[in-house]
């Protein structure tokens, strides 16, 4: 990103397997072990979501019954209509964001989010999931025909709107929280430098209101904003407008 890195970068090149050289094929080490790392750890999550599921009533279990009642809301509010395969994409790409922005809290890790190719990823899997289903739903010949709409000269302004929308929704994410992330990383950076700083931060609760701000409240709002763009944008596609 320009120069502009948040920790020491550790790069993967597969230019030997391309016979290239081009920057396509170099991949951030430390985004990609963060990021298996967090499904290793989601994996893990929905296994004991899955057992707690098959236990007589607890605090567990409604709490996740909860969790999913809303998300059925949220998407039958925007989509007008129930449907488990819809409420399971959301939800799975709510919960790897918000595990992603998250990821700070565990130590070692990083944000994969703060790497804008995994956010131009979500992106792209958001918008060819809408685009599919908008197909599916209206046909192939009316989903073409609506790029033409109102009439047949506005197709290339109605192609860059289609496209971006993935720029947008990927570049607020990643602005956001590449910002939080760097922000923190300057606070703590010039913290170590002073100990008695450091002991003073830590007494009046300075740390944890950083830390509680700019990670968990700004990672959380970021998936919830993520989502919800997703959301409108699949119920616009699916009632037929905003083509």
């Amino acid at each position: 990103m320009g120069g502009i890195e948040v920790g020491d970068v550790h790069s993967w090149s597969l230019s030997w397997l391309f016979n290239s050289d081009n920057a396509l094929f170099v991949l951030n080490a430390k985004t990609l072990i963060d990021t298996w790392i967090l499904m290793g750890i989601l994996s893990c999550l929905c296994g004991i979501a899955f057992i707690m599921m098959h236990r007589p009533a607890g605090l567990a279990r409604h709490t996740i019954i909860m969790l999913v009642d809303t998300c059925d809301r949220f998407c039958t509010q925007a989509i007008g209509f129930f449907s488990l395969k819809h409420i399971s994409f959301i939800a799975s790409l709510f919960i790897f964001i918000l595990l992603c922005d998250l990821a700070p809290l565990i130590p070692g890790m990083e944000e994969p989010t703060t790497d804008l190719n995994t956010t131009l990823a979500l992106g792209c899997i958001a918008f060819l999931y809408i685009q599919y289903e908008s197909i599916k739903k209206h046909g192939v010949i009316a989903y073409i025909q609506s790029y033409f709409q109102p009439f047949f000269l506005l197709l290339p302004l109605n192609v860059i709107g289609k496209l971006a929308t993935i720029m947008s929704m990927s570049f607020r994410l990643f602005g956001n929280i590449f910002g939080g992330a760097l922000i923190t990383q300057i606070y703590f950076g010039a913290l170590n430098k002073f100990w008695l700083l450091q002991l003073a931060c830590f007494a009046c609760g300075l740390n944890l209101l950083i830390t509680g701000f700019f990670t968990v409240f700004e990672g959380t709002l970021q998936a919830f904003v993520f989502t919800m763009l997703t959301i409108t944008n699949l119920g616009l596609a699916l009632q037929g407008e905003g083509h």
